[in-house]
Order: structure tokens, then sequence, then C-alpha cells
């Protein structure tokens, strides 16, 4: 694997998080969630390649993810919180019978709240990455 594979997903989780912001300034804020969930997966299977020198599983699920990659106890309350979050996020913004339901949910404010988070712990996860 090497270095270029963990900064290919590295970049690919960066600009997951760019494309959550200016979805967010278009005030589509189901999306904002979806690719905040995409920008975390992505830097999970960044931190993946790093720690198990392997392609990463085609798989779309955030705790499963961490616990593969070894790095379940590295995590706080506070960002399993943020993972809770974001799980759901992936699957409702694919299917319609969903998108009603999160459409009311995620607010301005909730899609900002989100995208914050997801930030800072991208910016967490990076520090793990050797």
């Amino acid at each position: 694997m090497g270095e270029n594979t963990v900064d290919y997903w590295i970049s690919l989780a960066d600009y997951d998080l760019k494309v959550a912001d200016s979805l967010l300034e278009k005030e589509h804020y189901i999306y904002v969630g979806f690719m905040c969930h995409q920008a975390i997966e992505k830097m999970l299977k960044a931190i993946y390649v790093n720690k198990i020198n392997s392609t990463p599983p085609y798989i779309h699920k955030l705790d499963k993810l961490i616990e593969l990659s070894g790095i379940k106890k590295e995590f706080n309350d506070e960002q399993y919180d943020i993972i809770d979050e974001l799980t759901p996020l992936n699957i409702q913004a694919r299917y319609p019978a969903y998108k009603e339901a999160i459409y009311k949910l995620l607010t301005k404010e909730k899609a900002q709240t989100i995208l914050l988070n997801t930030g800072d712990l991208i910016t967490w996860l990076k520090t793990l990455i050797l």
C-alpha cells in the first residue's frame, strides 16, 4: 500500500468536507450530512491503510471501520456521538423513503454543527496517522 494510498484517502476526505461546506451554502442540508459521512469514511480508510497496510474493506459502516483499524480505544464518548450521528445520514440520503424524515431533522443550524464536528473529527483522526 504505502504513503501515496494514505494521502489519496486523506485528499478525498478533505475534498468531501469542502463539498459539504459548499452544499451548506446552497442550503442542501441532507447532502451536507451525507458528505460529512463520506469524509469520515474516507479518513477512516486512510487510517486503515496506514495501520493495516492493506486495501480497506468495501464497507460504509463507520463503527466497523474504526474497529477494523484498531483505533476503537482512541475514541472518546463525544467522538462516538459524532459517529452515531453521521451513520444514518449515509443511508437516509440514498433512499427516498428516508429523505422526507431527514429533511425535517436537518436544519441549517444542525447541518452547520455536523459540518463543524466533522471537521474537528477529521483533524483529530489525522493525528492518528503515524
